[in-house]
């Protein structure tokens, strides 16, 4: 039991203008490429603020220490401006998502997240760490996965930090496409927090604990 790893992400849960365009615009993408995935009650539209390897037993812990970190902000009073696609390739295909402005809400929060959970990282994993059901394939890119993970503090968090709405996975020219035409900006507001498991594409699959934001 203690030596088991599990792959989080603690997250933003967008609210429901965020959460409408994820859904149409993955749509979009399965249309393009059926063979990726729904966004989905095992596949949550979520800006992710920090990912990491934890022990299994530490687990409790680590949401007491998000906890703390998220109990002294205000999330809900945000305003978050989603402002153009991108998108991750892999091969033929590529992870798209939709882009958020960094703010310095968005950063502050970051660094007391990472320096809460700091304490209980691991620096490197297996495919065994993250969420796949039974009846589903074998993790893609499964080094590139965990490299992600293991170093997403050093190279995705800070001045490094990109926020965005990861939305589903579509052919390169199709998503070429999504990126050359005309973005129409939109705000939303954080409407809660969870920890989840990650999962392939690195997404959120299950839900581990859901925090609540100080009222």
């Amino acid at each position: 039991m203690t030596d088991t790893l599990v792959a989080i992400d603690i997250a933003i849960e967008p609210d429901a203008t965020m959460v409408r365009r994820s859904l149409a615009d993955n749509a979009r993408l399965r249309q393009n490429f059926p063979q990726g995935y729904n966004l989905d009650e095992t596949h949550h539209a979520h800006v992710s603020m920090l990912q990491c390897f934890v022990r299994e037993a530490d687990l409790e812990k680590v949401y007491a220490a998000i906890a703390r970190a998220v109990a002294t902000e205000n999330p809900p009073s945000w305003k978050l401006n989603a402002h153009k696609y991108y998108y991750i390739p892999a091969g033929p295909i590529g992870l798209a998502g939709i882009v958020v402005e960094v703010t310095d809400d968005l950063l502050r929060l970051q660094q007391k997240l990472i320096d809460a959970t700091s304490p209980f990282f691991v620096a490197t994993a297996t495919a065994d760490a993250f969420f796949k059901l039974p009846s589903e394939p074998d993790l893609h890119e499964v080094p590139m996965l965990v490299e992600y993970v293991g170093k997403f503090v050093p190279e995705h968090s800070g001045k490094n930090f990109m926020p965005h709405v990861t939305v589903g996975v579509g052919l390169k020219n199709f998503l070429d496409a999504m990126l050359a035409a005309p973005f129409e900006a939109f705000t939303f507001s954080p409407a809660g927090a969870s920890v989840y498991q990650l999962g392939d594409f690195g997404t959120a699959r299950k839900n581990l604990k859901t925090l609540d934001f100080a009222s």
